[in-house]
């Protein structure tokens, strides 16, 4: 146990799981919660494929969130990996959060989750985002409809992108977590190695560039990761695309695209590391990679069966 960690008579320990449609705010917000980026943030849905933990202690308490998926509609297997996914994270947690964008209010997405989550055993709360841009009587009006229907034990108005509230939920959660000793040590933010969290970032830059063009099953792996004498770190990637054709979109017109992802990615990481990145993107088409059970054990994710 790190010197700073308190006694495990004192100490507490719990794992907690955020679930709500896409696009909800989740990823925001644990990275509020943190303070420091954990998961990568996306406005283009279904960015977020596995479960990444963020760390941080408050007070004697250590909570460890997991960021699942976002629950939708599932049609294709990788849909449906996801949103099981989604489910066990908020079954095997120690407290779940559900997160609603307070402006969408109770669309057919979010009242599907509510109707599941009502029916499920476990100490709930209930998390209300984007709280600066909504009518406090439409809010008031939709926490007590929501508490109503799920039995939570608590109800926090939020805004994941300023901040506002968040300081409050985390102390809530400090003393809601279970009494036990810390699970990781004092100072690790996240379980998500260096690898795949840089895979994470170049995965945003491409998806916040392209929006629309690029199907959200494009994936990134990090091959290789070498730390150099002079203290820099040479990376490489490779981008896997299912067809020829979003090949061309990835790299762009002379490349153009590629080099800008590159050097989004590469800044970030670069602030993350606190050392000079040298990030090399290649891309590649990989046919039917959505039903190959090997990918999905690399995103943490299991392979479902058809039925």
């Amino acid at each position: 146990m790190s010197e700073g960690a308190p006694s495990q008579e004192a100490s507490r320990c719990g794992f907690i799981a955020l679930i709500g449609a896409p696009n909800a705010g989740k990823s925001t917000l644990i990275n509020a919660l943190v303070r420091s980026k954990v998961s990568i943030v996306s406005h283009k849905v279904q960015t977020t494929r596995m479960p990444v933990r963020g760390i941080i202690i408050e007070g004697a308490s250590q909570l460890i969130f997991v960021d699942t998926p976002g629950i939708f509609a599932p049609k294709r297997r990788l849909d449906r990996a996801m949103v099981t996914s989604a489910w066990a994270g908020a079954h095997d947690a120690d407290l779940t959060g559900f997160l609603l964008d307070s402006r969408k209010g109770l669309d057919d997405e979010a009242e599907a989750i509510v109707k599941n989550l009502a029916a499920t055993s476990g100490r709930k709360f209930l998390v209300l985002n984007k709280v600066d841009v909504t009518d406090k009587p439409a809010l008031l009006a939709l926490a007590t409809a929501l508490n109503a229907r799920v039995g939570f034990q608590a109800t926090f108005m939020v805004s994941a992108l300023s901040g506002d509230g968040v300081d409050d939920m985390r102390s809530w959660l400090a003393g809601e977590v279970p009494p036990g000793p810390w699970l990781y040590p004092e100072d690790q933010m996240s379980d998500a190695p260096l690898r795949q969290l840089a895979a994470e970032i170049t995965r945003e830059k491409m998806f916040n560039r392209l929006h629309q063009e690029l199907p959200y099953q494009s994936t990134v792996e990090t091959d290789s990761w070498e730390e150099k004498k002079d203290g820099s770190v040479r990376i490489e990637q490779t981008i896997y695309v299912e067809r020829e054709s979003q090949k061309k979109i990835v790299i762009g017109k002379g490349g153009q695209t590629l080099r800008a992802i590159g050097a989004e990615a590469r800044k970030e990481m670069s602030g993350i590391l606190e050392a000079p990145v040298h990030l090399f993107l290649f891309v590649k088409v990989r046919e039917g990679w959505g039903d190959d059970p090997e990918r999905y054990r690399e995103m943490g994710l299991d392979f479902p069966r058809d039925s």
